[in-house]
């Protein structure tokens, strides 16, 4: 016959076999997956002429090209340039090294060349195409390995054309999986020992991270690789980052509202358990905002922007499974003995505290609460104010693209070969014909509308391979014909562009010839007027969703509506700001069309994560002890965590620096300096100090909006509160203050079935 005694010891068996199972189903299942971190490489595109709808113009052309034998391979050119001019001897090797290259199966044509430079004599190139069906990093660094080991003595070679700037492109998405990890963890590692002050707690949560990266990489892989989702490297990139800061914030929350529970509990089982009830709600409604924010991504036509979209939910998705299940079994397992040498005792505390002893508990956080409900006005005027200065520059972002050779913030070999290039054979050397394809019957009037656009050198029709010096038939394909039109300049230019616009406006007027304009600087103009319209349908979707999700979450209008302009004025002073750095601390040269896009919904579905921990907290206050009490306290036993968490992710964001490519250099910042504002500024003066001010009528037409103001508190002089009890206590200065609407606000007996709660899980 079993006795009482015997039942806890059962349950407590149980309890840790239950722990143990999630963590080494999560150890031994999602481990092993991060294997697939290193293979999502196999499964990127990088091309930027797979980033445009199948539908775009350009990318129509380039399929119709196909016909043409336009479209079967890359060219790499191999530029050789030494001190004096070429001799006979060395074009000879040359030629000779060229007959060498021709015989790799990865070559689709004959090598041309050596062909001498125009501008220096002591310049040479020579014409590589690459077979389509090879990949082009590979082939390149072949390449590059057969010109190292067969070196012509006296000249240097280098590699550069489409192929060398694709290859130096993967090259530097290489570091992702190494460098960029290594960076993003070290730097949260460093902030959570300084946050924690202990040495276990910040290895679980890494931990946590990692088997949330793997998982996510696993699964990400899968889609890629069946075609569900397209992958490139800039979006590995964030995905990595995304997945370390958000499952690091969760983990926060969590850690923070487990530490509050075992000062008020005995056992680990019982304080991880109203732990998870404490933050589960605000996890799934910031986690459950970001990825429906993330999913609006797939509204845009860009395909490097949709594709976005999922491949980021999953990791966010796989974040919040890892920070609520894995880190509370890895919490469970160690007990208080997770937070060595700091850790919390268990003490009986009262279930009524005044505002002023909650304040008096967090004095950091308890000043700057009194000071903003000193002046809220002058607060908020002030804050807004601040931002709107910054705000103002944000109409000056420019992101109209960039040339390939400013893509690259370091020294690669792709942009030197292109320097030696020009030197040798001047602008000409640089040129990227338009491809027209048009009717056949349409071909004189075709040429001679190109001919007639401003900013078109020349233009002439494709013909039928022949002998040199042989006037050759047009080439026909299908009834079409393809016309080469030269450009005065230089691709990847706005000049460029803008005759591109002007070409495309002229051919509409040669009826029935159904003339389509690609090549490299169409391929540009698509790019940029596909993200111009992705932005003004993605924005404005991302705002109505996330403004549909707080209005139930808070039981309001008013306050969604407050917190969505102030997302809006904080992405306005990022990009603002952003401006100034850009154009007058670094000088860079521009930005890609799709930064100004990614930066706001990174910066409103991950920012709208803070005004959801303060503002629910808010609200729950609220219901208990009134608008202005409720406010204070919510900014006091929230202050702590919100401000560790938008340092990380702010950390994490700023390691994809390492990355040497312009796109992400730029995001990293705009993002890393939005979350600081967001975090520092916006969430501990504006949002408190705005709401203050409104006054109740923030929570209209919810009941919060009528809840009475409790009396005034008052502390006797052995610092006893005097005011009837409040909801609970608050303990540690980085709890999430989350927990449940409903028991808080039932009245009579509730520390009487709190400590009866306490006594049945003990």
């Amino acid at each position: 016959m079993s006795t009482g005694l015997e039942r806890p010891a059962r349950r407590s068996r149980w309890w840790v076999g239950a722990v143990l199972l999630v963590a080494l189903v999560w150890v031994f299942g999602a481990g092993p997956l991060g294997a697939f971190l290193g293979k999502l490489g196999e499964v990127q595109t990088n091309d930027p002429a797979a980033f445009l709808p199948d539908d775009s113009e350009s990318t129509e052309v380039d399929r119709l090209a196909e016909d043409f034998d336009r479209a079967d391979s890359v060219p790499a050119i191999v530029v050789f340039s030494g001190e004096d001019e070429l001799t006979e001897t060395r074009s000879a090797e040359l030629g000779t090294l060229a007959e060498r290259i021709g015989e790799r199966p990865w070559v689709a044509n004959q090598v041309v060349g050596p062909v001498p430079g125009t501008e220096d004599p002591s310049v040479a190139q020579l014409i590589v195409p690459i077979d389509n069906t090879y990949d082009t990093g590979d082939s390149v660094d072949e390449l590059r390995s057969l010109l190292a080991d067969e070196a012509v003595d006296g000249l240097d070679a280098e590699v550069t054309g489409p192929a060398g700037y694709a290859a130096d492109l993967v090259a530097a998405f290489g570091g992702i999986d190494s460098t960029l990890l290594i960076v993003a963890v070290v730097a949260v590692l460093i902030i959570l020992i300084a946050v924690y002050r202990s040495p276990l707690l910040p290895i679980l949560v890494i931990v946590a991270s990692l088997l949330a990266l793997g998982l996510s990489g696993a699964l990400v892989y899968l889609a890629a690789d069946t075609g569900l989702v397209s992958l490139n490297g800039q979006s590995q990139g964030i995905l990595f980052i995304l997945v370390v800061g958000a499952c690091t914030d969760y983990a926060l929350l969590l850690v923070a509202r487990y530490r509050e529970e075992l000062a008020t509990r005995e056992h680990a089982p019982a304080a991880i358990l109203a732990s998870i009830r404490g933050v589960a709600g605000p996890v799934l409604a910031s986690g459950g905002t970001v990825i429906l924010g993330l999913l609006c991504l797939l509204a845009a036509d860009l395909n490097s922007t949709s594709s976005l979209g999922p491949v980021v939910a999953i990791g966010i998705v796989a974040a919040m499974l890892s920070a609520m299940t894995f880190l509370p079994a890895a919490l469970a397992l160690c007990g208080r003995a997770a937070f060595w040498p700091a850790a919390p005792h268990h003490t009986r505390h009262e279930e009524g505290q005044s505002t002023d002893r909650v304040l008096q508990q967090h004095p950091f956080w308890g000043r700057i609460a009194r000071t903003v409900a000193g002046r809220p006005r002058a607060f908020w005027l002030g804050t807004t104010a601040l931002l709107l200065l910054a705000a103002v520059f944000a109409p000056q972002f420019t992101a109209e693209g960039t040339g390939q050779a400013e893509v690259f913030r370091t020294e690669v070999e792709a942009v030197n070969g292109q320097e030696t290039l020009e030197r040798g054979f001047g602008s000409e050397s640089n040129a990227a014909p338009a491809q027209i394809i048009a009717n056949a019957e349409y071909v004189d009037e075709i040429v001679e509308a190109a001919e007639d656009t401003s900013g078109v050198d020349g233009a002439e029709p494709v013909t039928e391979p022949g002998p040199p010096g042989v006037q050759a038939p047009i080439l026909e394909e299908n009834g079409r014909v393809l016309i080469e039109a030269d450009l005065v300049a230089a691709p990847e230019t706005t000049e460029a562009t803008d005759t591109i616009r002007d070409l495309r406006e002229n051919l509409r007027e040669v009826q029935g010839a159904d003339a389509l304009v690609g090549g490299v600087s169409a391929t540009d103009l698509d790019t940029l007027e596909t993200a111009q319209r992705d932005f003004l349908v993605v924005v404005p979707l991302v705002l109505i969703v996330v403004f549909l999700v707080l209005i139930p979450l808070l039981r309001s209008l008013v306050a969604p509506l407050l917190l969505m302009a102030v997302n809006v004025l904080s992405f306005a002073t990022a990009l603002g700001v952003g401006t100034l750095v850009f154009d007058h601390v670094l000088d860079l040269p521009g930005a890609d069309p799709v930064v100004p896009l990614f930066a706001f919904v990174f910066l409103v579905a991950l920012g709208i994560d803070y005004s959801i921990f303060l503002m629910a907290r808010a609200r729950e206050e609220t219901l208990v002890h009134g608008h202005r009490e409720g406010l204070l306290r919510a900014l006091t036993v929230t202050g702590g965590v919100i401000t560790s968490a938008g340092v990380v992710l702010a950390a994490t964001f700023a390691a994809l620096v390492v990355i040497p490519l312009l796109f992400l250099l730029q995001l990293a910042f705009l993002v890393a300096f939005g979350v600081l504002v967001d975090a520092l500024l916006v969430r501990s003066l504006l949002i408190p100090a705005l709401s203050l001010d409104v006054g109740p009528r923030l929570w209209w037409p919810g009941r919060a909006a009528r809840v009475a103001a409790p009396g005034p508190v008052t502390a006797s002089t052995d610092g006893a509160d005097t005011a009837s009890p409040d909801k609970g206590s608050v303990d540690p200065e980085n709890s999430t203050g989350s927990g449940t609407v409903e028991r808080g606000e039932k009245t009579g007996g509730l520390t009487a079935f709190k400590e009866a709660r306490d006594e049945r899980e003990d």
